[in-house]
């Protein structure tokens, strides 16, 4: 008797055009992925289809760009890349073809310390250090399934930013690999990443001007 297969065979060079041609309770790989020409946005995890929200909001906009431009002036002359949405990560778990990839992430803001996993597509592999600016909607996505993906994948570092709350929450992976949060920085604080040494950020910057 011949073994299961894991996930539905599908055709994964057959152009999708609109999102509601997807059967969101199949599983899907990259290589689908790369397929869907619909203007939705949407990332995969575990091989499920999350769609994402239209288009950030403008508070987000801002907040995203407060915390972008520090980063992108402290690693001027450094090893280490940062990249903004959209951009996709990809988080393969032995094969790296697409046809074998099944999560592919978004982040707002990640930083990349190791070049080998750069390539014309994005990022195959963990980002050292992953931001999420927090929208309504969207907070048990990014606390519950991303938090998974980037504690089982090996994100060193996971920056949970609150618009509402105007905080933000840091998990640093442990050396069993699992996440230990800090406190709950807020106005007022700053902010310092052990991914980035040296590194400084005020969050009153990172909130300023965005209501």
């Amino acid at each position: 008797m011949s073994e299961p297969v894991p996930y539905p065979i599908l055709n994964d060079d057959e152009p999708v055009r609109q999102f509601n041609e997807l059967d969101v309770s199949l599983t899907y790989s990259y290589a689908s992925y790369l397929n869907w020409l619909f203007p939705e946005r949407v990332e995969l995890i575990k091989g499920k289809i999350f769609k994402m929200s239209p288009a950030p909001s403008r508070v987000h906009q801002g907040i995203s760009i407060n915390l972008l431009n520090p980063i992108i002036n402290f690693l001027k002359g450094k090893l280490c890349k940062v990249y903004a949405a959209p951009f996709d990560v990809r988080f393969p778990k032995e094969s790296k073809a697409d046809k074998d990839v099944f999560t592919v992430l978004q982040p707002d803001i990640c930083v990349i310390c190791d070049k080998s996993k750069l390539d014309a597509r994005g990022c195959i592999g963990a980002p050292d250090l992953v931001i999420e600016i927090l929208s309504p909607g969207n907070t048990k996505t990014e606390l519950l399934h991303k938090y998974r993906v980037y504690e089982e994948f090996g994100v060193k570092e996971y920056w949970v930013v609150s618009q509402s709350d105007k905080s933000v929450l840091i998990y640093t992976l442990d050396e069993v690999g699992k996440f230990q949060p800090s406190k709950i920085f807020a106005l007022s604080e700053k902010i310092t990443s052990t991914v980035l040494p040296g590194f400084e950020l005020a969050l009153d910057d990172v909130f300023e001007d965005v209501d």
